[in-house]
């Protein structure tokens, strides 16, 4: 789910925007969470009460404090929440950029141009979404985040799972469908039927052996070296590493 609030003093806007954005939901099916706020002051009690926003809809000019000093004090606690500011001068558009603004959208506010920022901006929001695995271990359910994933191993019909911060998670499961479901991830090698390996954590490659950062030694099997090297070189120049 995408979490949206808005803040903005003014009722006609405030009416507006719930409106706008009811439609939006309905119309593309968004599965997007609206909160309203007339006070940037109780916006920031909010955030600092731990609420947390994928987007951030804010009027530049508000009594007490403006929208600009808000998401200055805002991205003390989030750096990532997209923040689209509302106004009708475009007087603070450079300084909305130094707050990392996602967009400075002038008023009155007209569907055909607030859907597509909000296509945009949701579309945004999906990007940067942690890419994630759920798992049912015996301890109840984890998810791991596959940028954390250093690889993964089979023994027997468990799935051993092996983090870069040193955690092993236990799954029942199958490798083959567990290489199914990360195919289009493309950073995953399946160098051994009984193992699977994010190339972002390989150190060396020889004959026999991919050696990885924590200094794990995983067995290539004989005769596909030269694959697994080929498949390596080609995700790394398409991240643009330098091979040395």
């Amino acid at each position: 789910m995408t979490r949206l609030a808005f803040c903005d003093d003014d009722p006609n806007i405030h009416d507006q925007l719930t409106a706008l954005l009811e439609k939006y939901r309905t119309q593309r099916k968004a599965d997007l969470e609206c909160t309203a706020f007339r006070s940037p002051l109780d916006l920031l009690a909010a955030i600092e009460s731990g609420a947390r926003y994928d987007i951030l809809l804010l009027d530049v000019l508000m009594p007490a404090e403006d929208g600009i000093t808000a998401a200055k004090e805002i991205r003390q606690y989030d750096k990532t929440v997209h923040i689209i500011f509302l106004t009708s001068s475009t007087e603070f558009a450079v300084e909305s950029y130094v707050v990392g603004a996602y967009f400075y959208l002038l008023k009155p506010i007209w569907e055909d141009s607030f859907f597509p920022l909000m296509d945009s901006v949701m579309a945004a929001c999906r990007r940067a979404e942690p890419r994630s695995l759920v798992l049912r271990c015996k301890s109840g359910i984890s998810r791991i985040e596959l940028e954390k994933l250093l690889y993964c191993e089979v023994l027997s019909r468990t799935l051993v799972f092996h983090l870069t911060d040193g955690r092993i998670l236990e799954s029942t499961g199958s490798m083959d469908e567990l290489a199914r479901q990360l195919a289009e991830y493309p950073c995953f090698l399946r160098p051994h039927r009984s193992f699977l390996v994010n190339m972002e954590y390989i150190r060396s490659i020889t004959a026999k052996t991919l050696v990885l950062t924590d200094g794990a030694q995983i067995p290539i099997p004989h005769g596909r070296a030269a694959d697994i090297k080929n498949q390596y070189l080609e995700y790394a120049f398409s991240r643009k590493q330098v091979m040395l």
